[in-house]
């Protein structure tokens, strides 16, 4: 008889339990060296992996998969190789765990500290990019968790050919196989058995589309790390540099279109000088322009005839674009319609500039620098699981500090309450 999907994440469960109690206790060198053996085998694993994307590419374009989505599950040498990059990049990161947070002496001796410790289990629900597979596993075992990873059905075969190599990787580094373990079937009940394993697994990570993330908050018995939309923004304020606000918006938007750090909207100040010469800019690097016909300066290249949503997260070569009244009508707009992800002003004032920066609620703010930083490589974290958009636990680009937790750690001589 076959296993149910919660038998079989019984199973898994136990497995991964088993390992994050070894990897609790692994010196950071024998992390650190068994990851660089993973990538070491991802970079040898090259052609099977790319072989295995192939596959899915073509299965993906068979069943119409938009351009956007068929650019995340792509694979070519140079995204290979910068994976394996990824992955060896984790293995010389500085290690948290242990790290003290801080400490006290309190007036009868008893010495106290907070402690960086490992998560535990974690689980990973993604879609689409393959990399996560290696980026995931990584930052786990890094951080002294296990992992079960869950991918999308587009990117099956992919998946399992990372997870092959990665493992075998681990493996070779002298750390057990099921510290990543991956599941195989593309069950949808797999997910649901993923969200009810309390006790089993102790965080859900999804990384996804909207309809992902509201069914893991829907019915996840277990805490959520969630990522949102990216409905990122970049204000030119009206004492922007031209030359510098056009590099920086073509660039949010135009670099990477299918990525979640891309600029949806670009908000320009009335008052800015050159809002014509602006928009021809990012019009002619080959986006489609949307915005309110009532702007009348955008007209010209204006997609629509009746409004813009500026609620929607594209993931494509098209933005919306909309005037505003300076950094008020600016900030207003961002809370009204953003995300809370990535944010840009660029700005030569810095009086507006800090004031944007301290205002605008999001994971990421950035002042004359493109969105498309919004990664937790170019903030010097290695890979990343994801961009947290929450308000509690992590924030922003979650590396191996977000996949850790704390305890209090106390020292004393015999000291009682009495």
């Amino acid at each position: 008889m076959n296993d149910t999907p919660a038998t079989m994440m019984a199973a898994m469960g136990a497995r991964a339990r088993d390992a994050s109690r070894t990897l609790a206790r692994c010196p950071t060198a024998a992390k650190q060296r068994a990851i660089a053996c993973a990538a070491e085998s991802l970079r040898g694993a090259g052609p099977a992996i790319l072989a295995a994307n192939a596959q899915d590419m073509a299965d993906a374009a068979a069943a119409g998969l938009s351009p956007a989505m068929l650019d995340r599950l792509r694979l070519d040498p140079a995204r290979v190789a910068a994976m394996a990059d990824g992955v060896a990049a984790v293995s010389t990161l500085p290690d948290p765990v242990g790290a003290v947070i801080d400490e006290t002496r309190r007036p009868n001796g008893l010495a106290l500290a907070r402690v960086r410790v490992p998560i535990g289990v974690i689980g990973i629900i993604f879609e689409s990019r393959p990399g996560v597979t290696a980026d995931a596993a990584a930052l786990c075992v890094g951080s002294g968790n296990a992992v079960i990873l869950r991918g999308g059905s587009e990117a099956r075969a992919s998946n399992a050919a990372i997870h092959t190599a990665f493992v075998e990787g681990l493996e070779t580094g002298g750390l057990p196989r099921d510290a990543v373990q991956l599941v195989a079937t593309t069950d949808r009940a797999a997910v649901g058995a993923m969200l009810a394993a309390e006790g089993l697994i102790d965080l859900i990570v999804p990384r996804g589309g909207k309809g992902l993330v509201a069914r893991v908050q829907a019915e996840a018995r277990v805490p959520v790390l969630a990522h949102l939309d990216g409905i990122n923004h970049v204000y030119v304020d009206a004492s922007a540099d031209f030359d510098m606000a056009c590099a920086v918006v073509v660039d949010a938007k135009m670099r990477r279109t299918g990525i979640c750090g891309a600029m949806e909207t670009l908000l320009i100040d009335s008052n800015f000088g050159r809002v014509g010469g602006l928009v021809s800019a990012l019009a002619d690097a080959g986006c489609q322009i949307r915005c309110d016909p009532a702007d009348q300066r955008l007209m010209p290249w204006n997609d629509l005839s009746d409004g813009v949503d500026f609620g929607v997260e594209y993931l494509d070569a098209i933005a919306s674009v909309g005037l505003v009244e300076g950094i008020d009508g600016a900030i207003a707009h961002i809370a009204a319609h953003g995300s809370h992800h990535t944010d840009a002003i660029v700005a030569e004032d810095a009086a507006v500039a800090e004031r944007f920066l301290a205002e605008v609620d999001s994971a990421i703010v950035l002042w004359n620098a493109s969105t498309q930083f919004a990664d937790g490589g170019e903030f010097g974290l290695g890979a990343e699981i994801g961009i947290a958009t929450g308000r509690l636990h992590a924030r922003g680009p979650v590396a191996l500090e977000g996949l850790t937790t704390y305890k209090w750690v106390g020292r004393g001589a015999g000291q009682v309450r009495g």
